[in-house]
């Protein structure tokens, strides 16, 4: 067994649509650090679904909901951190605008 510590999504602005950020192609993943920064000037939303390979990102694994980020907050997701991702399973994530919140996440893959 080897485990990898890696950048699970590099620094990016989120998307204003449902979108995979992450794939645990052929390991299994474990989430250290999600950090979401809104560097507008205004209140953004987003919302992180951790799916299990094979299904959709919908409400079925939606664990952070439209979670508010006031202007120039960093919020670094408790709810997420130390979440296992199977094989094909993956990170999406759904901002509220697509100009206001940069997202990253690191973790461990374990093959």
């Amino acid at each position: 067994m080897a485990v990898y510590v890696k950048v699970l999504i590099p620094a990016k602005i989120a998307e204003a649509t449902q979108v995979t950020q992450y794939t645990a192609t052929s390991v299994t993943t474990i989430i250290d650090k999600f950090t979401a920064t809104n560097y507008s000037a205004v209140a953004a939303t987003l919302s992180i679904n951790l799916v299990t390979g094979g299904d959709t990102a919908g409400n079925q694994n939606l664990i952070t909901k439209t979670k508010t980020l006031q202007a120039s907050e960093v919020y670094t997701f408790p709810e997420i951190v130390g979440q296992v991702l199977a094989a094909s399973g993956f990170i999406s994530t759904l901002a509220g605008t697509a100009t206001s919140i940069n997202i990253r996440a690191s973790g461990r893959e374990v093959s």
